[in-house]
């Protein structure tokens, strides 16, 4: 593919980002993906074949960051959790991906069924922080993961009660890594 065709490319996975992200999979048009990047309707389907083809490309494209976002410390897990709260003000669009994905594409499971041990490294460091008496041990390591994860979300584009954003002020956001934070310790604290 030369430079031009490069640039399209991108652009249109750019594009596909923002709409997918708004809109979902059903709700998302290619018309405003094209238009948005400057392509037509030809040179989507080209790339990508299908608007669900484009998904998977733009899905895939961020997948190692939805599950990589940040780095998991079993002896730091309020540390953790306030880390994911600042990673979803900074980059709402991953979760919003990674709900319209949930919601349309893989409704039970494994939501990354294609990043097989994905976990791996994070399920250690929990069982890690368990034996030496960081994290309570009667709990599953994949639980604390979900929960923790779950916790942290209390605030971001899927939080059915209030989606917090990067504009407010910051003594709001303060105030919930405190909140959270101190919740993630009592929870999981033996």
């Amino acid at each position: 593919m030369n430079a031009a065709g490069q640039a399209t490319r991108r652009r249109l996975l750019d594009a596909a980002t923002v709409e997918f992200a708004a809109y979902g999979i059903a709700g998302a048009r290619v018309d405003r993906i094209a238009a948005d990047a400057r392509a037509n309707k030809a040179q989507l389907y080209a790339y990508f074949g299908s608007k669900d083809g484009l998904f998977d490309a733009v899905f895939g494209e961020h997948l190692d960051m939805i599950v990589n976002v940040v780095p998991l410390d079993g002896k730091d897990l309020p540390g953790y959790a306030t880390r994911l709260y600042d990673a979803y003000l900074e980059h709402p669009e991953l979760v919003r991906l990674a709900t319209w994905a949930r919601l349309e594409r893989t409704p039970k499971g494994d939501l990354v069924t294609t990043m097989e041990g994905h976990d791996a490294q994070k399920l250690r460091s929990i069982a890690d922080a368990q034996r030496s008496g960081h994290i309570d041990p009667s709990l599953a390591p994949a639980d604390v993961l979900s929960i923790v994860t779950a916790m942290s979300m209390t605030w971001s584009p899927a939080s059915a009660i209030y989606a917090a954003s990067r504009d407010e002020d910051d003594t709001e956001h303060e105030r919930r890594r405190r909140a959270l934070s101190e919740t993630v310790h009592r929870a999981f604290t033996p």
